[in-house]
């Protein structure tokens, strides 16, 4: 049976796969595949899925909670909880950059305008969705053609 630890080594590199396709190649047929289609932040959440099971079912399940915050904390001690956290964060945040990537290009905003939004949702999740709103906000739509 594979390790926490072995997993994790797993699902940062495909993460970080999905973030470099959205950041170097956002139109290319493999990225809208891989990530603006949703696999890879699909496998994602079914890999998140599996590890809340094991958790569940390993010797720690219904350790902690969402109580308090020492629950929570006492549901992080158990290592297949703690890479379930960080698969979802994983998952939300890529799935997160590949919507501002596909609502940039529905938009007509210039890429290069999404790059530091998409670097900030990488690193700090909410930060980089509210820099992509406040770019939507402030870059005009383009006017349909009459």
């Amino acid at each position: 049976m594979p390790t926490p630890d072995f997993l994790f080594s797993l699902a940062n590199p495909a993460a970080l796969l999905g973030w470099a396709l959205l950041v170097l190649a956002p139109r290319s047929r493999f990225t809208k595949a891989l990530v603006l289609n949703g696999a890879l932040p699909l496998a994602l959440a079914a890999a998140y899925v599996a590890l809340i099971a094991a958790h569940y079912l390993g010797p720690h399940g219904g350790a902690g909670g969402f109580g308090s915050l020492a629950q929570v904390g006492e549901l992080f001690r158990d290592p297949w909880a703690l890479l379930a956290g960080w698969v979802h964060y994983l998952c939300f945040d890529l799935w997160t950059g590949a919507w501002e990537v596909r609502d940039a290009q529905r938009r007509g905003l210039p890429h290069a305008l999404v790059v530091p939004a998409l670097a900030l949702t990488f690193l700090f999740g909410p930060v980089g969705l509210l820099l992509y709103f406040g770019v939507r906000r402030w870059h005009p739509l383009p006017h349909p053609v009459a």
